[in-house]
């Protein structure tokens, strides 16, 4: 009866908000945007571990020795790709929402990206002796950079819709006029924001994106704790099981405090202090959700040896996919989605998987996470690589592979007897031996 009741609650008001909330235009042009800069992210953690080799400084294998001589050698010059990337990572994100959400609305996307950069750039790094300071271009000025790309983008849209802007014969080229209609918008951001930094520079002491890293900081403690995965597991599988891709809607609310917690743990490794957050993007794809929401990897190669037909080549239909965290083959084809038998492992198996990683790296099994890897990789690639190349982290993916299967099989023995018996009765509609 619990689990009619979840179901029914399901239905009526998680299915219909979780659906609005999916389709939510700034969710949703936060989450393309940072889709969008994913590539910079991606190649500036890669250039990360060429600066900081996984070897310890006594080492004496001599590829061991060679790397880290040539790291120690020319340690600047490796890490600029990564200030180039990740580490002004706030710079590409503010203009790629700012992008996605004017595209929403039918604006002039490049204009108002090049304004919300110019707002961004207003507020973060004034210039002090001709120098701009890079503090909070990277991770930490992310929720800067969202909340700032939202407010131009909106305004401009208000200016927009209120038919307020440079009025300009026709005979002026579509391009300049688009361009003379950000004068007023650009005018009001200047009008409105430096001011406002100016009032709390002197009040507090402190820039914008300062006083904002600091509202947020209770928030991003909480977000790198175990009840923010368990939290986050329960809801991303909720959904899942409802037929909602939880894992995007999950996806869309962490990635900025994913983003945020792994640009600190980049901060610590290039200033020679110890990483020390564990919940961050990589972790979720490659400790909890490895070959997919549920972590159904463990059960796509039980249906590999399954004596039902059905199973096994829902098995092979779904392995490739699966060793690349794509599991949409076996939830739909199971299927998994809305089968209350699967229910109980398909939360069960993530919410392992996350509780061991967790204490994995809490107690030092593990390195911390330091490079963002596409979601892609195989899990035991992919958190190796995350974590420095650390073997340990690959030998932990394994088992939590193994994990999984012995969560599943015994609900996998249970499917798999009662699709043997709808098998026999098809081939034998009359039940003769």
């Amino acid at each position: 009866m619990a689990i009619s009741r979840i179901f029914a609650s399901l239905e009526t008001v998680m299915l219909p908000m979780a659906g609005k909330i999916a389709a939510q235009r700034h969710i949703m042009a936060i989450r393309d945007g940072f889709v969008m800069v994913m590539p910079f992210m991606i190649i500036g953690s890669f250039v990360l571990i060429f600066a900081y080799p996984p070897f310890a400084e006594d080492n004496r294998f001599f590829l061991a020795r060679g790397w880290l001589w040539f790291a120690a050698e020319y340690k600047q010059q490796l890490l600029t790709p990564y200030n180039m990337t990740m580490g002004i990572i706030s710079v590409y994100i503010c203009p790629a929402i700012a992008y996605c959400l004017a595209r929403h609305y039918k604006l002039a996307e490049l204009n108002i990206a090049l304004l919300a950069l110019g707002a961004f750039l207003l507020l973060c790094c004034p210039l002090t002796d001709g120098v701009m300071s890079a503090t909070y271009l990277g991770g930490t000025g992310i929720f800067t950079a969202i909340i700032v790309a939202l407010l131009v983008t909106e305004l401009c849209r208000m200016l927009h819709q209120r038919n307020i802007g440079i009025r300009l014969p026709e005979q002026v080229p579509d391009n300049i006029r688009k361009s003379f209609n950000q004068l007023i918008p650009m005018t009001l951001v200047l009008l409105l924001l430096f001011p406002l930094s100016l009032g709390i520079q002197a009040v507090s002491g402190m820039l914008i994106p300062q006083a904002i890293m600091a509202l947020f900081n209770p928030l991003l403690s909480a977000s790198d704790s175990l009840p923010a995965v368990i939290l986050a597991v329960v809801l991303c599988h909720m959904l899942w099981f409802a037929g909602i891709h939880g894992a995007s809607i999950v996806g869309g609310f962490f990635q900025a405090f994913w983003l945020t917690n792994i640009g600190l743990n980049q901060i610590n490794m290039a200033n020679g202090l110890p990483p020390d957050r564990i919940f961050v993007e990589p972790f979720w794809a490659f400790f909890v959700l490895m070959g997919g929401s549920g972590a159904t990897i463990g059960l796509v190669l039980l249906y590999l040896r399954s004596k039902s037909a059905h199973l096994r080549s829902i098995g092979k239909i779904s392995l490739v996919p699966a060793i690349f965290n794509i599991n949409e083959p076996v939830i739909f084809g199971s299927p998994i989605v809305m089968n209350t038998l699967f229910f109980i492992p398909f939360i069960l198996s993530p919410m392992v998987n996350g509780l061991l990683g967790w204490y994995a790296i809490k107690y030092g099994l593990i390195e911390h996470i330091v490079s963002i890897v596409p979601w892609t990789a195989p899990a035991p690639v992919g958190a190796a690589w995350a974590a420095g190349w650390d073997i340990n982290a690959a030998l932990l993916a394994i088992l939590l592979i193994f994990t999984s299967i012995v969560i599943y099989y015994p609900f996998f023995r249970i499917y798999e007897r009662s699709l043997l018996a709808a098998e026999t009765l098809e081939n034998d509609p009359h039940g003769n031996q």
